[in-house]
């Protein structure tokens, strides 16, 4: 049975490896001075019509914001996100402990930040006895699933900038985003105001690889003592770079996403209509988040995995991967069906 867990657990997709292998030969300079690493900078900065951004390369999520944030923030700052935001709940802490910084999460029942959530946060600005807000952080897709609009974005990149503050955006899901909205990722991030984004690419079908991508090169003339320092930055880098070739090949970002959000939209259907389950959350993306009673939920992580989102309310979270598929769903909705009545 295909776990519903999470799209980190899906294997690697076959394209990734094989660009991974037609790497693997052969000497090549070290730290991301070899060709490989040159030619994905290039495909990136092409596919977001961002020629002059700066484009790093990282392990993974936790690594790409922490070291993207570390770009505009000093230990006085403080950074505005949503209570539910990966950098809030499921990094360890990282953000805090690493860069030093508070975090001012805001309730966000649908995980997005708006204009009037985080309005009055700029106070006392120029007060040594408090922290500075200069950051807010979205997620996009957010971690309910939800997805801002480009016209969203925009408003807070507005509101950031007005009170002298930058635009972090988490991207770990941005494929599937890009996918739900019917926009290009450069319609979602640079042409809306977006100044530091983490180019997600391990939950859409690459082994392990992120991207920091620094739109205005300015910010980010340290990035490479902050990467190195943050132990992120790969001595045989070609195969992560690699990865990003694969992704960005055929279209291969594009479907993998479409076709998860796909899966996210029949489980949802399979679902919505039992008198016992309760959606939470619009299904934009590729998760379906739901509140089943207590016993269902036990019983059916018998045989499928997937985890209690709140553990007070019963909700839980049910994600689809790029190698979901229709008989997974099938298989899963036959158990809810018997169970859940």
């Amino acid at each position: 049975m295909k776990s519903f867990a999470s799209d980190n657990y899906a294997p690697v997709h076959p394209q990734v490896l094989e660009e991974i292998a037609k790497v693997n030969s052969e000497h090549m300079r070290a730290y991301g001075a070899d060709e490989v690493t040159e030619k994905a900078i290039d495909l990136i900065k092409i596919f977001l019509e961002a020629k002059n951004a700066q484009i790093n390369f990282v392990f993974n999520g936790t690594g790409a914001n922490v070291t993207g944030l570390q770009t505009v923030t000093n230990s006085w700052n403080s950074i505005i996100c949503a209570k539910t935001s990966h950098i809030n709940v499921d990094e360890g802490g990282a953000p805090e402990k690493l860069l030093g910084v508070k975090l001012l999460d805001i309730d966000a029942p649908d995980g997005k930040l708006t204009p009037d959530l985080i309005k009055n946060l700029w106070v006392r600005m120029g007060d040594q006895h408090t922290s500075q807000p200069n950051v807010v952080s979205i997620t996009q897709s957010t971690e309910m699933g939800t997805v801002y609009s480009p016209e969203e974005i925009k408003e807070l990149a507005d509101l950031a900038h007005k009170n002298n503050s930058y635009l972090h955006m988490d991207g770990a899901r941005i494929s599937n985003a890009a996918v739900s909205l019917n926009k290009s990722i450069a319609e979602i991030t640079k042409k809306v105001g977006v100044d530091i984004f983490s180019f997600g690419g391990t939950k859409n079908g690459l082994m392990g690889a992120e991207a920091v991508v620094i739109f205005n090169p300015e910010l980010g003339k340290n990035y490479p003592w902050i990467r190195k320092s943050s132990m992120q930055l790969a001595s045989k880098h070609r195969y992560v770079a690699a990865q990003f070739i694969a992704l960005l090949s055929n279209d291969l970002w594009k479907n993998n996403a479409s076709h998860a959000n796909q899966m996210a939209q029949l489980l949802r259907s399979k679902l919505e209509n039992n008198p016992t389950i309760q959606i939470t959350q619009k299904t934009q993306s590729n998760a379906v988040f739901a509140i089943l009673k207590p016993e269902h939920t036990k019983k059916l992580q018998e045989k499928h995995n997937f985890y209690v989102w709140n553990d007070n309310t019963g909700e839980v979270r049910l994600m689809c991967s790029w190698d979901t598929t229709k008989e997974d769903i099938e298989n899963f909705s036959k158990d809810v069906e018997l169970i859940c009545k």
